[in-house]
């Protein structure tokens, strides 16, 4: 058996916990971006049990004969890391941390060198083992300086937050009511949540006014809600997750007239939000 052979079985050895073939990484090219999308960050950290920075001090490519399928372009390393700070999860963790993780080939179709990066990991922790991390994704694990600290800080703190904005899942209801003046009228928008936590949408249009619209989350629509912030929580639950137009099952109203308001109140939601912005493959 060859010395990498002997290695790759030494490793899936070591972690058969985390030998599966989701445990996986992608290594960006930060010549080519500057930071990943905030979508991209988001469904990552909403999607893992534990966010920690690491320094990576050993990495090991696997023979391909003895590590299962990996995607094309790819390769599988076992990695060994230092943990520098949890930054969020209450699992424990070592001091030393180590997984297997899918890599990007480079140009040259090699595994590039990424001994003593500092590195982001969204992962889940291995029962019973906490020296073991398995990453949620392919994409789990990303440099630092691709994440910024500090703006996924913030939204880490957003997502721990009393009053975080839940995952939205569809529309459920959309009734517009008319005003008594000409122009005037309200289109209230009822979303369906992944925990059933009610969030709506209320569209507010008056005479010589441009038309103003707010997220309410609660049982009650709050009038004087707002829309989200950009490159927030709550606005990436409803830019990555509202369809592009409103569902005519949702549509209440019978009348003709009572949709087509629904609809053009919910197009306007949907133009002011923007685009998601995501960008992952995987």
């Amino acid at each position: 058996m060859t010395r990498s052979a002997l290695s790759a079985a030494a490793a899936l050895a070591i972690l058969p916990a985390i030998a599966a073939p989701n445990a996986a990484l992608a290594q960006s090219d930060s010549s080519q971006i500057s930071a990943i999308p905030y979508a991209d960050l988001a469904d990552l950290a909403t999607a893992a049990p534990m966010v920690v920075v690491v320094k990576v001090k050993k990495a090991v490519e696997l023979d391909k004969d003895r590590t299962g399928p990996v995607r094309e372009g790819w390769t599988r390393a076992y990695v060994e890391a230092e943990t520098e700070r949890l930054l969020a999860g209450n699992s424990p963790i070592g001091g030393k941390i180590k997984y297997l993780a899918d890599v990007k080939l480079d140009s040259r179709g090699r595994m590039p060198n990424f001994k003593k990066s500092t590195m982001v990991l969204f992962a889940r922790p291995v029962a019973g083992r906490p020296g073991e991390i398995q990453l949620v994704a392919p994409d789990g694990q990303v440099p630092i300086g691709l994440v910024g600290e500090e703006r996924l800080r913030g939204l880490l703190q957003q997502t721990l937050s009393a009053d975080a904005a839940p995952e939205v899942t569809g529309v459920r209801d959309a009734l517009h009511t008319p005003g008594n003046l000409a122009g005037e009228g309200e289109t209230q928008i009822f979303l369906e949540t992944a925990d059933g936590e009610p969030a709506s949408i209320a569209v507010l249009t008056r005479p010589g006014q441009p038309p103003r619209w707010g997220l309410s989350l609660g049982e009650l629509v709050n009038p004087d809600a707002g829309p989200p912030a950009p490159n927030t929580l709550a606005w990436y639950r409803l830019a990555c997750a509202l369809p592009q137009q409103l569902p005519a099952s949702a549509q209440i109203a019978t009348d003709p007239a009572m949709r087509a308001a629904a609809a053009r109140d919910y197009a306007l939601v949907v133009r002011q939000l923007g685009a998601c912005g995501r960008q992952r493959v995987f």
